[in-house]
């Protein structure tokens, strides 16, 4: 959440970042209405309190019908004052909840997808024409090499799920592998989270629960929800803590399963893997100062392009535009990677610096060499989702004869060069 004295001061600057990021920005106003009637609850309630103190200690000296007359009047007050400002509070911080981060000057004025900026792209597409064949998509691929079964996982546990069989095992836990390696010889702290986290986690990073932007699969009967991200346990680690300015950045390598609600409505991109109920990623979170959580920033998107650059396959760096941020990031980058089997680009990873957002929500401060606590900044970025990859690597490693060659970076954890379907164990 924001600084409640910023949004005080700041009111219209607030107003044009919620606006710029596609939401009403009278979400503003009606927050700034509550705080001010919260405000004079409190000094009434404190003004009433002060006068019920006097009039205690008079009684003490003495009764007096008249102090025992008023001493019962302003029992009744302060109980009235109490639950009003109980309810304020409570609409004021539900309010507040509800305002975006801010984007920052440099990122791009849009509504949706159509406004993010293509930085550069790498990697050389194949041509596959050249080589005699039309690119199958990895659906078809994987079912016909016995590796991708939709068919029983939609039996078993519904649309948008599925089993991964021998090979994608093999590759899956490789690619985990891969990020995990990478990121363990630059300082990451390796982290295996837990699936599920309390409401207070998911809301303090910014992931509702209710709504239209809703994600989470919340446990009935509790105030557990599936994480969408392990970004949102990776935040909760050190929530409610103060940390040293001198043992910051705290880098980790979060690996853990995801779920998320997807509603269907992609149309062709939400075939097979690339939109599905759950999957396995590794999620990079680092704890910053205020004033090096940009160059963490740019370090994230660094290693994602590292990591892709490795895989071998085609990408772009898109800067995401004000309307395609979320509410937590205050800038945003995405790569995609090219998938010949939809002959278009498919989002594979994401960073965002969220500055103190999320930090305010959780509590998580840190003490400066000067000794004063401020709120340290969260940045997050995806080192391997690793459905959206497998994707990748069957579409731009796939052969004429319908096999696919493994990524050389991944052959020592997979643990051979091809698959094909004479590899296949599990049966169809």
């Amino acid at each position: 959440m924001l600084d409640v004295n910023f949004i005080r001061n700041n009111s219209g600057k607030v107003r044009e970042g919620t606006e710029k990021k596609g939401m009403n920005p009278n979400i503003v106003d009606e927050f700034l209405s509550l705080d001010e009637k919260w405000r004079r609850a409190v000094s009434e309630l404190d003004e009433t309190r002060a006068k019920q103190n006097e009039v205690t200690k008079k009684l003490s000296a003495g009764k007096n019908e008249e102090f025992l007359k008023e001493a019962k009047s302003l029992k009744e007050r302060v109980s009235l004052l109490e639950k009003e400002e109980k309810e304020l509070r409570e609409k004021r911080e539900e309010a507040l909840l509800q305002i975006p981060n801010v984007p920052f000057e440099d990122v791009p004025v849009g509504g949706d997808e159509k406004g993010n900026q293509e930085l550069r792209a790498v990697g050389k597409k194949r041509d596959f024409t050249r080589e005699g064949f039309e690119p199958k998509d990895h659906l078809e691929l994987g079912e016909a090499l016995g590796i991708l079964d939709f068919l029983r996982g939609a039996k078993v546990s519904g649309s948008g799920f599925y089993y991964l069989k021998d090979e994608a095992v093999l590759l899956e836990i490789g690619l985990v592998r891969y990020a995990l390696d990478m990121l363990e010889k630059r300082g990451f702290g390796l982290v295996f989270t837990p699936d599920m986290a309390r409401e207070k986690f998911y809301l303090g990073t910014g992931y509702l629960p209710r709504g239209p932007e809703a994600q989470t699969y919340q446990i009935q009967g509790t105030n557990l929800g599936l994480i969408a991200t392990s970004e949102v346990t990776l935040a909760g680690l050190h929530a409610d803590e103060i940390l040293r300015e001198e043992e910051l950045p705290k880098l980790y390598a979060g690996y853990s399963h995801c779920f998320r609600q997807e509603d269907g409505a992609y149309g062709k991109y939400s075939k097979g893997l690339y939109r599905v109920h759950q999957f396995t990623k590794v999620e990079m979170f680092a704890y910053t100062l205020p004033e090096e959580s940009a160059g963490m920033h740019q370090k994230f998107l660094a290693l994602e392009e590292e990591i892709w650059k490795g895989l071998g396959i085609p990408y772009r760096v898109l800067l995401m535009c004000t309307g395609d941020l979320g509410g937590q990031a205050a800038k945003k980058y995405d790569l995609e990677a090219w998938m010949p089997g939809r002959g278009d680009w498919g989002e594979i990873t994401s960073t965002s610096n969220t500055t103190d957002f999320q930090a305010r929500r959780l509590g998580i401060k840190y003490r400066g060499k000067d000794g004063i606590l401020r709120f340290a900044h969260t940045v997050n970025g995806t080192a391997i989702a690793t459905a959206r990859a497998i994707v990748a690597i069957l579409e731009n490693y796939q052969k004429k004869d319908g096999s696919v060659e493994i990524p050389k970076v991944l052959r020592k954890y997979v643990g051979k060069k091809i698959i094909s379907s004479s590899n296949s164990r599990g049966g169809t």
